[in-house]
């Protein structure tokens, strides 16, 4: 189960490996997130060209997928982290509000965006 102690313990562990590295000067937020962008362009290649195949990620290419996975989360997290974003915090209150938005009985099991009728 998610707690924000343990999205804590892994936002200072991220920042521990970048501060040991002196990192920071770096790390700031245009950089961080061209980086994200870059780690899902390297995760989409993995996948690119494979339609709805199943699996959805080829054997042969799973370890590849998990560690670009990780690359992106991981950048994430420093991006938030260095711009001063709470992600606990948005996450909950985004979460909220796509449940307004999105209630299940009117959208169980439909694409539709919130503004379509």
């Amino acid at each position: 189960m998610f707690t924000p102690r343990c999205l804590e313990s892994i936002r200072a562990e991220v920042q521990a490996f970048a501060d040991e590295r002196d990192w920071q000067q770096f790390h700031s937020p245009r950089n961080l997130l061209l980086a994200v962008l870059s780690e899902l362009g390297e995760a989409a290649d993995i996948v690119r060209w494979q339609g709805d195949a199943d699996p959805a990620i080829p054997a042969d290419k799973r370890q590849a997928w998990d560690d670009e996975i990780a690359d992106v989360f991981t950048l994430l997290i420093r991006l938030a982290d260095r711009s001063g974003v709470d992600l606990t915090a948005a996450f909950a209150r985004k979460l909220a509000a796509a449940r307004l938005k999105y209630p299940v009985e009117g959208f169980k099991g439909s694409n539709r965006k919130y503004t379509e009728q």
